[in-house]
């Protein structure tokens, strides 16, 4: 493991990640923080789609969503997910499989009470991934909720954060002729010590 340094240097992968995030801040151009978040239906059939990661804890990785939503029926029914960070700015990536609980309590609070208003509206108006008549009948609801609710909204009880704890984490930096590096860290279980392997290209 002695080369293990420069941008992989470290014993916390979550160090790590919150250090190549806050260097992508400063080169992307939109949404540094975007994840592909992977789950699976209850065929086994897999689902793909672009989220906004919002915190990286000293255990998790966090992101927030309607609890109605398709994602979050997939993720309550399995407790597990993976998803991938891709910067091209840096030429750099990090991919994460773990398990996943609900984060609904303080914290969601805090962070919906930081969100404009317009999406603390739009969360109440809109039963995502559900079937819409038209864009005029989701603005006629955001109306509608707007009037009932007003300039300070609570949080609804159907929105909130998940947590993904890995049991896997890789980061992957691009190399000269496609000879990236890559180093695994894996654990068998939350409370574990993490292994830490490089992988060929």
């Amino acid at each position: 493991m002695s080369d293990r340094d420069g941008i992989f240097a470290g014993d916390d992968p979550f160090a790590i990640a919150r250090a190549w995030l806050a260097e992508a801040e400063a080169s992307e151009v939109n949404d540094p923080n975007a994840i592909a978040l992977s789950t699976v239906d209850e065929n086994g059939l897999p689902n793909a789609r672009m989220v906004l990661l919002k915190d990286i804890l000293d255990d998790a990785f966090v992101f927030y969503t309607n609890y109605e939503s398709r994602k979050a029926n997939e993720l309550d029914l399995n407790g597990k997910a993976a998803f991938v960070m891709h910067w091209k700015s840096l030429r750099r990536q990090i991919r994460v499989r773990g398990l996943v609980t609900r984060f609904d309590g303080p914290e969601a609070d805090a962070y919906y009470a930081s969100r404009s208003l317009k999406s603390r509206l739009g969360a109440w108006a809109s039963a995502q991934s559900r079937p819409l008549a038209s864009r005029g009948a989701l603005m006629a609801e955001v109306a509608r909720v707007t009037a009932k609710h007003g300039t300070n909204p609570k949080r609804p009880p159907f929105w909130g954060g998940y947590r993904i704890e890995p049991l896997e984490i890789e980061f992957w930096a691009d190399g000269a002729f496609r000879l990236h590096d890559r180093f695994r860290w894996t654990r068998a279980g939350t409370a574990s010590n993490w292994d830490i392997l490089r992988l060929n290209p």
